[in-house]
């Protein structure tokens, strides 16, 4: 028997409590605990690996496990060429230039002969050199956002997300280098070899993430209605129609963007619905 799948998952960091609740969401039974290296899934053949977030890329690409969740920063910075089984939908940042405020710099090509300070030292230097502005990229582990207070660069390279960061350091973005989100990514051997397990584990999440965007509105209207109605609502199909006791009356299910059901609802009451009933979902598989 071959043996049971393995997913690398970050031990720490901004990766964890959303990778954990996708996992969850998705249907997977399992305990994590602070010292647990190995979680066991109990309803599926797969065993969870928590790593630091460094070694998943390296766990992944070795081998040692058959997926990952990472994220685009950190495979750029690895200069990993891992098949990338699917976007997860969290983790969603930019790697950006910044400078302190009071500084003149404008854009990224005003920092040529200066110095910039990052944790994500080969994705700077290469977004830099492709661009032939000369700098010197200085490597550091942590606290990127000080450098520039401290003397030690006069910009700075790092992740931003909401820019709160940025702000509390007097600091502003003056380019974006990259985008990054979390993603599931595969060892190549396991992506052919494995292709049919692969596909349950991306069907499993993909499901989640599918309906994490959505609504299921239910509403009745009159008949003479529907045409109106179904005009306004735009779900993943035609809406289901359902014929009530009551003569002339029916019932419609369809499902919305989870964005687009406030500005739809007065429009739908206006239409000549009533009883619109708006309710969360909890997988979708297309």
């Amino acid at each position: 028997m071959s043996r049971r799948l393995r997913l690398a998952v970050p031990n720490k960091g901004r990766l964890v409590e959303p990778s954990l609740a996708l996992l969850h969401d998705a249907g997977l039974v399992f305990e994590e605990h602070d010292r647990s290296l190995v979680a066991r899934v109990q309803n599926f053949d797969l065993d969870i690996l928590f790593v630091r977030t460094n070694d998943v890329i390296e766990f992944v690409g070795d081998g040692v496990a058959d997926l990952g969740i990472t994220g685009i920063d950190l495979l750029a910075e690895a200069g990993a060429e891992l098949p990338r089984i699917r976007s997860l939908g969290f983790g969603r940042c930019r790697l950006a230039a910044a400078v302190p405020n009071d500084t003149p710099y404008q854009v990224v090509e005003d920092l040529a002969g200066l110095r910039v300070a990052t944790a994500h030292p080969n994705t700077a230097r290469r977004f830099f050199a492709e661009r032939r502005i000369p700098v010197d990229v200085i490597a550091i582990s942590g606290a990127v956002e000080v450098a520039p207070r401290l003397g030690l660069a006069e910009a700075i390279v790092d992740l931003v997300s909401t820019g709160s960061t940025l702000a509390m350091n007097g600091l502003r973005p003056i380019g974006d280098i990259l985008d990054s989100e979390a993603v599931l990514v595969a060892n190549p051997v396991a992506r052919r070899e494995r292709a049919e397990q692969l596909a349950a584990i991306e069907t499993m999440l993909g499901a989640v993430i599918a309906a994490r965007d959505k609504k299921y509105v239910m509403m009745n209207a009159p008949a003479e209605k529907l045409a109106e109605l179904e005009a306004l609502l735009p779900g993943l199909a035609s809406p289901s129609v359902i014929p009530l006791a009551h003569e002339g009356m029916i019932a419609l299910h369809s499902v919305v963007g989870a964005d687009e059901v406030w500005g739809l609802l007065p429009r739908l009451k206006a239409a000549g619905a009533s009883g619109i009933l708006v309710l969360p979902i909890e997988k979708i598989v297309p």
